[in-house]
This record gives C-alpha cells, structure tokens and sequence, in this order.
C-alpha cells in the first residue's frame, strides 16, 4: 500500500505540471471561442499565423486576415518565463534553409487539413470525426518520423549566437502586433474566420499565460507521441489527453459540442487529404523537433533556428493561398493538392536519408 501512494505520489509530482498546462490551453481554446474565435478553432497555431500572413498581405485570401494576438503572447509568455527561470538562449545554425522548408511543408499539410495538431485536438474535443482521420493520419507521420530517428537522424547541433540573433524574432513580432493595433496599415477581414475574433487583450492576456506554461511543460503534440514510440514516455501524452479532455467538456457546458462529419465549423469532410494532410505535418513536426505550438516557445527561448521554421510556416500559408493548395469549409483547394503533397513526402523522404548517420 505504502509503495503504491509513494507511486501515485511520484507519477503527480512528474505529470502534474502538463496536465495542468493542458487543461488550460483546452479552456482557453473554448473561452476564446465563446468570445469570438472561429468555433472549434479557438487557438489554431497554423490558423492564425496563416491569418497573420493575410494581414501582412503575403496572401490576398480575404476571409483570412488578421494579426492574431494569440501568437504574439505566445512567444512573448514563452520568452518571459525563459528569462525568469535563466533557460533563455540565444542559439541556431541547425540547417536553417532546411527547416525552413520543412516549415513550409508542415504548413501546407496543415491547410490542407484545416488545423495545426493542437488544433486537430480541440476538433476533436468538439466532436468533429473528420479530425479523428486526421489524428490517425498525424500518427502515421510521427511513425514515419521515427524511423530515420532510430537511425541517427540529425539536422546538426546548434550553437550560441549573439543576444540579438534571439531577440529579433519575438521584437519584429511585438512591434508588428503594435502596428496592427494603432494604424490600418495591415489588412483585416471583413467576413469569414478572420472575422472572428475575441478581444485583443484577453486574447493576448491568456497566449501570455499559455507561453509561459508551455515554456516550463515542454508541451508538443507531435513529441507526444514520438516520445511513446521511442521511450514508452506518456509524459507529454498527458498533456494532449488534458486538452481533449477540457475542450469536451467546455463544449459540452457550452452546447457547442457536435457530433459527426458533416457541418463541422471551418471543416471538410475529404477523409483522404485530411489523412495525407496531417501525415506530412506529423513527418515534418518529427524531423522539425517539435510541432508548430512548440516552434513557437522555442522561437521565444532564443531559438533563431525555431524563428526561422516559423517563417517557414508563414512562406507556406502565402504558398497554399496563392497557388490553391489551402482546403476550405466546402472542400480541398483548386490547386494541384495531391501533387504538391506527393512532392513534400518526396523532400521529406530526402531529408530524412540525407541527414540519417546509421547507428552500429
């Protein structure tokens, strides 16, 4: 008895941090809703740097403009409690060119599900089936990613750089954010899901927090369950089942809980390209190191490698809105989307062999 208290006791002290960290980014995602995000889209990280390239007129997708406070806190939470806790550091040089195109290829599959995998699982916690293809889908990819892992796949370590090298990102994004909030320099949607905003503030407020927590959790979706394959580590699985578990329940409170495939807000029901979608951002989110929410916290930490997939995500959101490729409530885009999705798989199959030091 005495060993299964110490036990339960153990397994709290570890976990409790990420579970915690989860269940407020799953209420966050249902308040933020409730004040006027896209349903079942109440913190999309693919979304709203999607909406943030709109402002910025990288793409002229009218219904998706808007610079989205939520990725600004974010990053900013991130780098506070970095400073605080003396963990930030400015360092790169990790194949930058490469995860840039690697971030804009996890974007595209992105778009073409319609949702980051934090997204995938506030779908999911809305009772939306299409993103449970899109889950199996995102498995899949991580399962893909592992393989060249267990092989010594490496994009090189990085290295220590000047302050300002970690700097530039979360500044350039702050004083952006600022622009957007005192002038109509940059674009804003009139209709459709850039429309859909909660307050800046709050929404700023409570990115800020989420920052921070998922500064000190380590939270990642697609570590998750690399970590399962790998180490048999449920660790940061705790933290994707929290997010479920809280953005069910607020639905359900909330009366915006739907089941099934059709009608889902901001969905479509195309079970293959939202599989093949989510399979090329759970590759990419592996060989990557984290997934898009985790790009975003390590960009803040000083990261100059993460800013730069970042970017790259940017790059993919302007690609998939300007050529086509970016899915839509009514169904995938009208550009060559299984043709551009073969051709990642194909980049990311190069990258996994050129970066894969067999292990004796």
């Amino acid at each position: 008895m005495e060993k299964t208290k110490r036990g339960f006791a153990g397994f709290v002290k570890d976990n409790w941090l990420v579970v915690v960290t989860g269940l407020l980014i799953g209420a966050a995602a249902v308040v933020l809703s409730w004040l006027g995000n896209p349903k079942n889209m109440g913190f999309c990280i693919a979304c709203f740097e999607r909406d943030i390239t709109g402002a910025l007129k990288f793409h002229q997708a009218g219904v998706v403009q808007y610079f989205r406070p939520e990725i600004v806190g974010i990053v900013l939470g991130a780098m506070i409690m970095a400073m605080l806790r003396g963990e930030w550091r400015a360092q790169g040089g990790s194949s930058p060119i490469t995860r840039f195109i690697l971030g804009m290829l996890v974007m595209i599959g992105a778009l073409v599900f319609l949702g980051c995998p934090l997204r995938m699982v506030i779908r999911i916690g809305g009772g939306d089936l299409n993103a449970v293809i899109g889950l199996a889908g995102f498995i899949v990819g991580i399962l893909i990613g592992v393989i060249p892992l267990k092989k010594g796949f490496s994009l090189n370590r990085a290295y220590r750089q000047n302050t300002l090298e970690g700097l530039v990102f979360p500044f350039l994004l702050a004083i952006l954010f600022t622009i957007s909030l005192v002038s109509d320099l940059f674009a804003k949607s009139t209709g459709g899901p850039g429309s859909m905003r909660a307050p800046w503030l709050i929404a700023f407020g409570i990115a800020l927090v989420v920052g921070a927590l998922c500064q000190r959790s380590r939270l990642c979706m697609a570590g998750g369950i690399r970590d399962v394959v790998l180490f048999k580590d449920f660790h940061l699985v705790l933290g994707f089942v929290s997010i479920l578990v809280a953005v069910l329940i607020g639905n359900l409170i909330t009366g915006n809980f739907k089941f099934g495939f059709e009608g889902q807000p901001v969905a479509h029901t195309d079970g293959v390209f939202n599989f093949l979608g989510m399979v090329l951002v759970g590759w990419g989110s592996v060989l990557l190191g984290g997934c898009p929410l985790r790009q975003l916290v390590l960009a803040g930490e000083g990261n100059s490698d993460s800013a730069v997939t970042v970017l790259g995500f940017m790059a993919g959101a302007a690609v998939s809105h300007n050529f086509g490729l970016a899915s839509s409530a009514t169904g995938i885009g009208s550009g060559p989307v299984l043709g551009v999705l073969i051709a990642g798989f194909a980049v990311l199959l190069v990258v996994s062999l050129m970066n894969t030091k067999r292990r004796n």
